[in-house]
């Protein structure tokens, strides 16, 4: 059997995978096993930071793997305790704790609010309120907090104490808030998965100011949104928002499994011993990696990112075939007029590989994508998008 064969075989049916199969990279460019080469402008749902088989990444990892590769939350390790503190202070937040995914970094913060809640307003108060349109991880938890029901519906009964408004309502949670006790909002400043849409910097701040004024935890998932992808090191800060809690995997990693709850001052104290746990979080070799693409993400490689995505933004803006744009930073979404699934179909075939979200082709290209590269994918896309449907 071939790797297509065999995957089919072995490997259980949840996603529906493209017709590639990738065997190597370098940068923005990775290669099939036929030696075909494509623009990578998904970056693998927006993880590998700095590309394929980035130097710095590899040499940080490599250099970690021959001292330990795992030792436990038994055990202090030193890239555990160094990245923690280089989240800290790049946030203003006061302590991380390290899992192996989003999902699970948003389960953290959940049970944070919960828990916060309980001391200071009592048992009864432990609604999350989250935002219709979101996605927020696969586990049943956050399956339940996810404000879409397409999610809901073969994995009922779902994980009670959540409860989802639509972005800018803020008379349905004053209205929400006098039916049940709210420990904690959770947004997404973008919704990546629901269609790369901004909520919006005005709901984002008098939301916050909500939660300020009753005590209960503004929690932002910065799963995809966050590590530069949005111009800013997280996304909230494009806001001018302060949250409780962030939370952030993806590209924090660089290609290695590694999930972060960053818990601020009001909760900092709120987990003790025994509260929670994780075999795998902060292993040594993910933290390694994740500080090297933490060191790199300062002031010239932010303001590249908002150049890169004007470039973008401007050559899709009024093309034919493309009836919006959508997003912040490099997380952006074109709204096609043909189907997205037949323009990112076809663009395999043009040698650029994209995603969808919802019916919007969606971008999530390195952040140190090369402008050429860039400007040829660019090109690529719009030509695909201008094409005529035919019967």
């Amino acid at each position: 059997m071939n790797i297509t064969e065999k995957d089919k075989q072995y490997v259980a049916g949840t996603y529906r995978r493209f017709p590639v199969e990738i065997a190597r990279g370098s940068g923005s460019v990775v290669t099939d096993t036929s030696g075909k080469e494509y623009i990578d402008m998904g970056s693998g749902i927006g993880v590998t930071s700095f590309g394929i088989a980035d130097p710095e990444w590899k040499a940080a990892v490599a250099e970690q793997l021959g001292k330990v590769q795992h030792t436990s939350n038994l055990y202090y390790t030193g890239p555990c305790a160094d990245l923690a503190e280089q989240l800290c202070l790049r946030t203003g937040l006061s302590k991380v704790f390290f899992s192996n995914s989003g999902a699970e970094a948003n389960e953290c913060a959940v049970k944070v609010a919960r828990k916060y809640a309980a001391e200071k307003h009592g048992d009864g108060c432990f609604t999350v309120v989250t935002l219709k349109n979101s996605f927020h991880g696969r586990t049943l938890s956050m399956l339940a907090a996810t404000g879409q029901e397409h999610y809901h519906e073969l994995f009922r009964p779902l994980t009670p104490g959540f409860a989802s408004i639509a972005a800018g309502d803020m008379d349905g949670l004053r209205e929400l808030a006098g039916r049940v006790g709210i420990a904690g909002v959770l947004i997404e400043c973008v919704q990546g998965e629901g269609g790369v849409v901004e909520i919006g910097a005005g709901f984002a701040a008098e939301l916050a100011a909500w939660c300020r004024d009753n005590d209960v935890l503004l929690m932002v998932d910065e799963v995809q949104t966050g590590n530069g992808r949005t111009g800013a090191l997280y996304s909230y800060m494009n806001y001018g928002i302060e949250p409780d809690v962030v939370t952030t995997a993806k590209g924090l990693g660089g290609g290695l499994p590694l999930g972060a709850a960053i818990i601020g001052e009001k909760a900092r104290n709120v987990l003790g011993f025994g509260d929670h746990g994780s075999t795998f979080g902060g292993n040594p070799v993910c933290c390694a990696g994740a500080l090297s693409v933490l060191n790199r993400i300062d002031d010239e490689l932010l303001e590249g990112v908002r150049r890169k995505a004007a470039f973008l933004r401007a050559r899709f803006e009024g093309a034919p075939g493309i009836k919006g744009v959508s997003g912040m930073g490099l997380m952006m979404g074109l709204a096609t007029e043909r189907p997205a699934g037949t323009v990112v179909s076809e663009l395999i075939s043009e040698g650029v590989l994209c995603l969808t979200a919802k019916d919007k082709v969606r971008l999530l290209p390195a952040l140190n994508i090369p402008d050429g590269l860039l400007a040829l994918a660019a090109d690529k896309i719009a030509a695909v998008c201008a094409r005529k449907e035919t019967n």
